[in-house]
């Protein structure tokens, strides 16, 4: 070989070997993806984890458990449920159970048959023992953990809700059914097609049965033309849902959002009820780049409201607050008297009470969704804080 040829060559392997080491120390690091984790303990409802955690996620921080409809699964409900963009932007992670046909021929989650609906028992404890693992092994904060859910796994947020109050500090049902409507599978037809009608204190001692409180905050979702889990279960869950919070079941205000949304507040934002007029069978999306945007339209996946946007404000993830401490509380800073002021939403912002994005009014401190920013909506707000102020007094 020539002298000429032979550094030629030698070149060549040295400009090989700096493109790969360039190439190698500027590839991107993998993104966050939803990842199976194949064991995370006692299992007896036979259900499958997927967990997201955003890249960089300290620990100590929020967990929402989500939970998908029939003929969904885990992966599905990820990529179009619009949750990822908050777990993103709001630093929390998810866990998403995915049941099988094995346990039911449409992979519904069986929030009907008590073998899987009462405490330490069945799909329940499953998702119990997920939510454990995500504290033990993932660094999830237990005392910030939510739960959500539409239709069938909107039922099972409602099981989840009622047999486990002391491990979720909130929780969201969409298209779902009150706790214990029925037990059995002969009973749910009457529940999702016609609605069971059972007094606010019948509805709460199902509830009570099972433990005995105190009970999580809760926001419900309807659409008002849903013919597969009627409109009659949202003022159902509401009467189960403001008897354990101990509210009346007259609302304390009632305001318009986006996509034909009207949103019921009961007692001190215990309990919210979202009716979605023309809305079907489905979970609310709403795709767009704004902050009070989300999801992918699909098949039960509705165009109307970013209902993981208002949850997550609901929830209090937006706020920023930093987590609790895990020893007992202090007792509290001295605050501003709790004033009160009902006034429409223009007041509420021209006094500094409230500030406004996108059109709608936002409540200052809480960030709470007042509804359109005009005079004719009325809210009324506490301040609970040096420029915090809550819905509902």
């Amino acid at each position: 070989m020539s002298r000429y040829r032979y550094l030629l060559l030698s070149l060549g392997v040295v400009v090989a070997s700096v493109f790969v080491a360039v190439f190698v120390t500027t590839a991107p690091a993998q993104a966050a993806t939803l990842t199976q984790i194949a064991s995370f303990g006692s299992n007896p409802g036979n259900l499958a984890m997927y967990s997201y955690r955003p890249d960089g996620l300290a620990s100590g921080r929020p967990l929402v458990v989500l939970l998908h409809g029939c003929t969904q699964d885990a992966a599905t409900y990820f990529a179009n449920s619009g949750w990822r963009k908050y777990a993103d932007l709001y630093g929390f992670q998810l866990v998403l159970p995915q049941t099988s046909t094995a346990n039911n021929s449409l992979k519904c989650f069986t929030w009907f048959d008590t073998a899987d609906i009462n405490r330490d028992q069945g799909e329940a404890l499953s998702i119990r023992t997920m939510v454990g693992y995500a504290v033990a092994n993932l660094g999830a904060d237990p005392a910030r953990v939510y739960v959500s859910g539409l239709s069938a796994g909107g039922a099972m947020s409602a099981v989840m809700l009622a047999t486990y109050p002391d491990v979720f500090a909130a929780g969201s049902i969409a298209a779902g059914i009150p706790y214990k409507c029925a037990t059995s599978s002969s009973g749910t037809s009457a529940c999702q097609y016609s609605g069971v009608d059972k007094t606010p204190q019948q509805w709460g001692d199902l509830v009570r049965a099972q433990h005995g409180g105190p009970y999580p905050r809760v926001a419900i979702w309807q659409g008002q033309s849903d013919t597969t889990v009627v409109p009659k279960n949202g003022v159902e869950l509401v009467d189960q849902w403001t008897n354990l919070r101990g509210v009346s079941q007259t609302p304390t205000s009632t305001s318009g959002l986006t996509g034909g949304t009207t949103v019921k507040v009961y007692g001190d934002n215990d309990v919210r009820l979202y009716e979605i007029a023309n809305m079907a069978h489905g979970l609310p999306v709403d795709p767009g780049s704004a902050t009070d945007q989300c999801g992918t339209a699909a098949s039960y996946f509705l165009d109307t409201i970013c209902s993981a946007y208002h949850d997550s404000v609901f929830f209090g993830l937006a706020s920023g607050t930093p987590p609790p401490s895990p020893s007992p509380s202090p007792s509290p800073s001295p605050t501003p008297s709790q004033t009160c002021v009902t006034a429409s939403n223009y007041a509420h912002t021209q006094a500094g009470r409230a500030h406004v994005s996108f059109g709608y009014t936002y409540a200052n401190g809480s960030n709470q969704n007042m509804g359109l920013w005009n005079v004719a909506v009325i809210t009324t707000l506490r301040q609970t804080g040096s420029n915090y102020w809550v819905i509902g007094c």
